[in-house]
């Protein structure tokens, strides 16, 4: 199922979309970079019929931490159920994009000029080789769940290294998820 660009949504709109703020369960600690202890940015809110995923990177001095390894601890994806309410921003840090984009689901590959920001499931279109990251619970290999373009233009944009693009994973048994990033 592709993802669409559907306009600009509300910070905290509980739709598909990158930027804003992500909702998350109480008692959530926004994630800091194992490499540089910046907090990272928040890049995704992906709601699926298991949970809602949120995806994060570091991008405090981008290039210079490892955010693109799914395992170097510069990026994090979570895996959340229930009650979800926005999160406390960290006052420091390249925590947000610079706007939010709406992603809408289209279920098949016929579009117009709408821009095409990403797709949920299926099989990882990988630009270097495939990277699918092992559950750090459980050790199986982790499902594909999402896709991400970089963004609709520059306030929107993830960096991934100027034209790259991220996938998500999740092991839904162990309620985790993780994010990488090729170019």
């Amino acid at each position: 199922m592709l993802l669409i660009y559907d306009g600009e949504t509300t910070s905290d709109a509980p739709v598909p979309r990158t930027g804003g703020i992500p909702l998350v369960p109480g008692g959530f600690v926004w994630p800091t970079c194992r490499e540089c202890s910046g907090a990272m940015q928040f890049l995704a809110h992906l709601p699926l019929p298991f949970g809602v995923v949120a995806v994060f990177f570091c991008q405090n001095d981008p290039g210079m931490c490892d955010d693109w390894d799914a395992t170097a601890g510069a990026n994090g994806a979570f895996l959340f159920s229930g009650n979800l309410s926005p999160a406390a921003v960290p006052a420091e840090g390249e925590t947000l994009l610079g706007a939010v984009t709406a992603l809408r689901p289209h279920l098949d590959d016929v579009y117009t000029e709408e821009a095409v920001l990403g797709r949920l499931g299926g099989e990882p279109d990988w630009l270097q080789g495939d990277e699918t990251p092992g559950c750090p619970s459980c050790a199986a290999r982790m499902t594909f769940t999402a896709e991400l373009e970089e963004g609709h233009d520059f306030a929107t944009s993830a960096n991934f290294g100027g034209g790259g693009r991220g996938y998500v994973f999740s092991c839904q048994p162990c309620g985790k998820a993780a994010f990488l990033w090729q170019r």
